[in-house]
């Protein structure tokens, strides 16, 4: 009888075992001292990780050209919060390839000496922004949550919790944590002719918007501060080309040489912006290199 009960306590325990492995687990944090960012990622167990970032990409702020007031803006607003300063999330939107991704990787690089730290997120797992909070709240670092590339379709759970951690949580988010977020998307979601049926005109004039366009600029109202980056002027393309090729090691003559081949390459991928003057840059170097 003993013999048969304790084989069924093994089995049980097993069973039990096997149901723990499922079950979300509260995360656990990382060696902080392995890296200056994180990324977060969600396991197929359904627990989420913090892994970290072993070469970040060394981009400094004077590398960046032709946004100096950007710049200003959110290097102003990350120095205040390393310093323990209040300070603002941040909300970064327009053109593709203007530097909005890159200058938050300038300023970890700028201010990582100084406990600055950075958890990149994708949308999909903004709704494990509060146990990510959690983790890092007694921490005495200044970590920025980064979101790239962030836009919603209706009703996609992580436009939610993002609003909620931003503002109006019950539990508000940790003194030590700010949202940083880029998007081509000002107000983050899908905008619909349609939605200004929801309007109403009353006799006196008054205009009540509707709940629906209320909700869709709500989210982006939450970001303390806007920072927009706009398309390059060719002149302004070409300055960012030669600041490339200058960093590469190429000649002031070979760079003022390179400009007509600058202009076509910009002409055959429909942009002027900074990401393709960088990629110009690297494959004019490289071949100038392999001539020489």
């Amino acid at each position: 009888m003993n013999e048969h009960f304790e084989r069924l306590l093994a089995r049980a325990e097993q069973l039990m075992a096997r149901i723990e492995s499922v079950l979300p687990q509260p995360m656990q944090a990382p060696d902080w001292a392995a890296a200056v960012a994180w990324r977060y990622r969600k396991r197929s167990s359904g627990h989420g990780a913090l892994e970290p970032v072993r070469h970040v990409g060394a981009m400094r702020l004077s590398d960046l050209q032709e946004i100096d007031g950007q710049k200003e803006k959110i290097q102003r607003n990350t120095q205040q919060f390393v310093q323990g300063r209040p300070a603002n999330n941040v909300l970064l939107t327009g053109a593709r390839g203007t530097g909005k991704s890159s200058l938050i990787r300038a300023c970890l690089n700028e201010y990582a000496p100084q406990g600055l730290r950075l958890i990149e997120v994708d949308k999909a797992d903004l709704v494990d922004l509060p146990d990510i909070v959690d983790v890092v709240s007694e921490r005495p670092e200044r970590f920025i949550v980064f979101c790239d590339d962030l836009s919603f379709e209706d009703g996609e759970p992580g436009y939610k919790a993002l609003k909620s951690i931003l503002d109006g949580s019950v539990s508000a988010a940790s003194p030590n944590v700010l949202i940083y977020a880029t998007s081509n998307r000002r107000h983050l979601l899908p905008e619909y002719m349609k939605e200004n049926l929801t309007y109403t005109h009353t006799a006196e004039g008054e205009v009540h918007p509707g709940e629906v366009v209320e909700e869709k600029i709500s989210l982006s109202e939450r970001f303390g501060l806007w920072v927009s980056f706009y398309p390059f002027s060719q002149d302004e393309y070409l300055t960012i080309v030669a600041q490339w090729l200058s960093s590469f090691g190429v000649t002031a003559s070979d760079i003022e040489a390179a400009r007509p081949q600058a202009l076509v390459w910009a002409l055959e991928r429909g942009s002027r912006s900074g990401r393709v003057a960088y990629q110009f840059a690297r494959d004019y170097a490289g071949t100038h290199a392999s001539k020489a």
